[in-house]
């Protein structure tokens, strides 16, 4: 199951993705435009910015080196959940299957132990990720919720819960364009 997610999900090509983002959390409520640039297999960047244009946080991801510029929101999720946001299945270095099951209607559910203590579970839909949770060693938990429409490459909103912190981060799609590859400079968002 979860091989046949993972190549079901795999980037093939260069995307730029357009769409609006809100953040709540106690004592803060942020919201804007975002721009995600993603090229196969395994690279991607996210900016997020104010309705005035100022950029409030960016990420990369390579492979699943997460890559966060010192001064950015320490909101983006972890890699293996911001991978999900963007429909990939990619559990991530240090996890071991645990469990796979099947049921009616075309979902599974996969879980697996996390190096360090935690597990992470995935609950897909004919190959392709619904939803996610991690939950950590010391039992905080996190969960990513999925829309997406029938053939549709790229979910078409994203939820993030970070339950520790009381913190929700909403990705809503608004437009995706097929582009060329991106200048090595983009995967590197502090310089």
């Amino acid at each position: 199951m979860g091989r046949q997610a993972q190549e079901a999900s795999t980037l093939d090509g260069s995307y730029r993705i357009y769409f609006d983002w809100s953040l709540n959390e106690p004592g803060m409520r942020l919201s804007g435009r975002g721009v995600a640039r993603v090229e196969g297999p395994f690279r991607a960047r996210l900016d997020l910015f104010l309705g005035n244009g100022e950029r409030v946080a960016a990420a990369a991801l390579v492979d699943d080196d997460l890559r966060i510029p010192s001064g950015m929101g320490d909101f983006v999720p972890p890699a293996t959940l911001l991978w999900g946001s963007l429909g990939v299945f990619r559990p991530g270095p240090g996890t071991a299957p645990m469990e796979a099951t099947r049921s009616d209607g075309g979902h599974a559910s996969i879980r697996y132990r996390v190096a360090g203590g935690g597990e992470l579970s995935y609950i897909l839909l004919d190959r392709w990720v619904e939803r996610m949770e991690r939950v950590s060693a010391q039992g905080v938990r996190e969960d990513l919720r999925l829309t997406r429409d029938r053939g549709e490459r790229f979910p078409r909103e994203a939820v993030y819960r970070h339950h520790g912190a009381t913190r929700e981060l909403r990705l809503t799609l608004e437009s995706v364009e097929y582009v060329e590859a991106f200048p090595s400079d983009v995967w590197n968002p502090g310089h």
